[in-house]
Formats: C-alpha cells, sequence, structure tokens
C-alpha cells in the first residue's frame, strides 16, 4: 500500500469508469507525478463498474443522451484492443406503442452521423430478425432499430485498461483507501482538502465518480437531499434527490457459442420491448400481459447468455438504503426466482433455441444498486466551487467518454455535450424526454 500524499492538485474519488477515464485524460496535461490522485475504498472494477453487463449503445429517446453516447463511442473505438471492446452492433426491438419513439431515434442519429438501420412493420422485421437467427419467434415486433456500432465490452478488463493508462501517465492509484470527509476553506465554501482514514490530502479540485455511492459523498458535502423542480403546470415540486433501483440481471448456463448468428458470428446485443403476453417456460402460467423489456447477449467471463430486464424501485428512503456490500455480496439486494423465471421465459418467447432451458438459469457477476437522479438522468456539474460531481444515474459504463469531457471542464473549457446536465435544469423545468420504454433510463 503506497503512503497517501499531503496535496495534490486534484483528488478523484472512485475508481470506476468515470474516475479513471477523468484521471486517464486530465494526465495528459497534468505531467507531474502527485498531480492526479485517485482514491479507492476497495480495489478499481470492485463497484458498478466491476459487475456491469457491459452494454455500450448509442439507443436513446433523449437528443442529450445520443450525442453524448455518440462521443463515447468514439472513445471504445479508439483502442478496443485494450478495452476489450466487441464492436457487435446492438438491436432494439420493439411493438407498436414504442413505434414513434424508435423511428424518432432512428432519425437523430441519421442527424448526427451515427451508423443504424430502420425495419418497419411486423412481417419485414419478422423477417430481418430471422436472417441474423433463424429460431426467431417473437410476436407482435413492428419496428427493429439495428445500431452497427456499439456492442459490449469486458468491463473488469476495461477499468484495468484505463487503470493502465492512468498510471502510464504518473497518476496515482490508492486503493484501500476510504474518504471520511472535507475539509473547507474559512472564506469560502470551496473544497481545501479530502479526509480519509489513512490521513488527509490538500487539494485544489475534487472530482466525485464514485457510482451507486455518490450519495454519501453528497451528504458529506451537505448538499441539499431534495431538490425543487419547475413542473409543465408552471409550479414548483419538491422531490428526493435520489432514488435507488435494484438492477436485475443473471445468466443463463449453456455454451459460450449457444447466441452465434446465422452465419455463426457473434450476435448484436438483443434489447426487446414488447407488450405480447409473456408465458412461463416451466409451467405455461402467464407471467404478465403489460409492456415488458429484456436484454441479452453473450457473458462475459464466457458462462452462457448474460443480460436482465426492467428494474425495480428499492421502496426506501435513500439515506436508508445499505449499498455496502455490494452485488452478489448484498444479503439484501439479490434477484429473485420470479426473475429468474420471467427472463429465462422471455429468452424462450423471443428464440425457440431457449426453450427448456430455464433451469440452466445461475447467478452472475451483475445486477447491483443504481442511485438515480430525480429524472433518472445524469448530473454532471460543478458544486461548492471546485467539486466536480459526477452523477451518472446508473448510466455509467458505457459512458466511457464522459471522462474526457469532464477532463477539459476542469481544465476551463465547457463541453456542449455535458451541459444538458447542469443540476440547475430541475428548477428551470428542463427536463429530458421520457420514451414509452418500461426502462427509466431510456
Amino acid at each position: 500500500m503506497s503512503t497517501l500524499p499531503s496535496k495534490a492538485k486534484v483528488v478523484i474519488i472512485g475508481g470506476g469508469i468515470h474516475g479513471l477515464s477523468t484521471a486517464w485524460k486530465l494526465s495528459e496535461t497534468y505531467k507531474n507525478p502527485g498531480d492526479i490522485v485517485v482514491l479507492e475504498k476497495k480495489d478499481t472494477a470492485a463497484g458498478a463498474s466491476g459487475i456491469a453487463c457491459g452494454v455500450v449503445r448509442n439507443n436513446y429517446f433523449q437528443p442529450a443522451m445520443r450525442e453524448l453516447m455518440a462521443h463515447s463511442v468514439e472513445v471504445w473505438e479508439s483502442d478496443p484492443k485494450a478495452f476489450k471492446y466487441n464492436a457487435v452492433g446492438y438491436m432494439q426491438i420493439s411493438p407498436e406503442i414504442m413505434h414513434e419513439d424508435v423511428a424518432s431515434i432512428y432519425n437523430q442519429q441519421k442527424a448526427i452521423g451515427y451508423d443504424s438501420e430502420f425495419i418497419e412493420g411486423e412481417k419485414d422485421c419478422d423477417k430481418y430478425m430471422k436472417g441474423i437467427f433463424d429460431d426467431w419467434q417473437a410476436k407482435g415486433i413492428t419496428s427493429v432499430l439495428h445500431e452497427k456500432k456499439g456492442g459490449y465490452a469486458f468491463n473488469k478488463d476495461s477499468i484495468k485498461a484505463l487503470e493502465k493508462k492512468a498510471n502510464a501517465n504518473g497518476v496515482n492509484v490508492h486503493k484501500g483507501v476510504k474518504v471520511t470527509g472535507f475539509k473547507k476553506g474559512s472564506n469560502s465554501n470551496a473544497v481545501t482538502g479530502v479526509i480519509t482514514d489513512q490521513g488527509t490530502i490538500d487539494c485544489d479540485q475534487v472530482v466525485v465518480g464514485a457510482g451507486p455511492w455518490v450519495r454519501d459523498f453528497w451528504n458529506m458535502l451537505e448538499l441539499p437531499k431534495t431538490t425543487d423542480i419547475k413542473g409543465k403546470d408552471g409550479k414548483m415540486h419538491q422531490v428526493d434527490m435520489w432514488t435507488y433501483w435494484f438492477l436485475q440481471e443473471g445468466v443463463l448456463g449453456v455454451d459460450a457459442d449457444y447466441l452465434r448468428t446465422n452465419e455463426g458470428k457473434q450476435p448484436p446485443v438483443i434489447h426487446v420491448d414488447t407488450d405480447a403476453p409473456l408465458y412461463s417456460d416451466k409451467d405455461k402460467k402467464l407471467i404478465t400481459d403489460k409492456l415488458w423489456g429484456i436484454y441479452y447477449k453473450p457473458d462475459i467471463e464466457g458462462l452462457g447468455v448474460q443480460g436482465g430486464t426492467s428494474p425495480y424501485i428499492v421502496q426506501k428512503h435513500f439515506d436508508k438504503v445499505n449499498v455496502d456490500p455490494y452485488g452478489l455480496d448484498s444479503p439484501e439486494y439479490q434477484t429473485t426466482d420470479e426473475f429468474a423465471d420471467m427472463w429465462s421465459s422471455a429468452l424462450a418467447h423471443c428464440q425457440k433455441r431457449f426453450e427448456g432451458k430455464s433451469n440452466l438459469y445461475r447467478k452472475g457477476p451483475s445486477g447491483g444498486l443504481g442511485c438515480l437522479t430525480p429524472d433518472s438522468f445524469p448530473i454532471f456539474d460543478r458544486f461548492l466551487e471546485n467539486v466536480y460531481m459526477i452523477a451518472d444515474a446508473n448510466h455509467g459504463y458505457k459512458m466511457l467518454g464522459v471522462g474526457h469531457l469532464v477532463a477539459q471542464e476542469i481544465l476551463g473549457q465547457e463541453s456542449t455535450l455535458l451541459k444538458p446536465f447542469r443540476f440547475n435544469r430541475y428548477a428551470k423545468g428542463e427536463l429530458h424526454p421520457t420514451s414509452n420504454s418500461p426502462f427509466p433510463w431510456s
């Protein structure tokens, strides 16, 4: 364990996708060892970034998110070998209720030059999907948006690659260090130091990229626990600052090549939303006749097919939610038998090869908690003069390019891509538009 320095120019809290990507890009400007310090309480990739499903996509109904993700995809493409990035594409497969939303996404992807293909009509959609998977059998699908870019990455490998890139530029990543508080200036609200269980580091700038632990640092900085949102009625509505969601993901233990296409290639990431009735693969009982959605892809650890479905809200005040222990180590937040039946049955609904395979379901290194903002979209903004907060609302892993943009802002160059995600959008009533998707962040 290396000794903490007494001072640094920038202290970054969090050894995940945002913290390390910010450190990497900042280190291209700050060349002196000790200028940039990263603090991680366990190990890099030990939190949300380490158990993410690893999907990289541009499929957002919100123009600002779509433009931001187009930038991140470019960063993924800049070093696919190091990031273990698989550019297999991404497919949004949808029913008629979502047709207009998905058509809008396609038109705006075209406008920014993002390579995708749009198929419309139930007959043509079925033909297109059978051209990829000859056992495709999902019913009621009237649109397919096939992003030719995007795909998925090996999450732990990509985080370790970021750490290596940052280290090569002189960044000190200190692991096993817990942040316990902050020092503030006597004549301002600015933070002058970061207090840890191993000493205090005086600094000029703090960056918080702590994923679902953002609540803890928000509280340490004594930022407000509620925020006012200007509604469409012109009135201000007070809401909680954070809401925790539990992410439901798992693995079907089939052969690693089980999901290959008709041509024997690695498949694109598949995301299906549908209002077709879903019946259990085990006992044929109705699971739901409401709108439901799933996503799936090859498992990054070779364990079969990995994916999940819509998350659910944790019905507790955000201060009462136990984020630690996290992921599969949590005794509180684990997927249920109901999820296993639903997701396995949904796979069988989509492709015949999965029929009778629900008994192969297993928990995998995925899931966890997400700490979502009032509108379920990220906040990228400066607080208390010199604290840059990356509150990603669980979009984080795929957003590899955010660190580059945050680094630019710290160096004095405002990012047009990050500007729509300022905290003041709530008071202004400038919320991001929402779609008919069953997922809160689509």
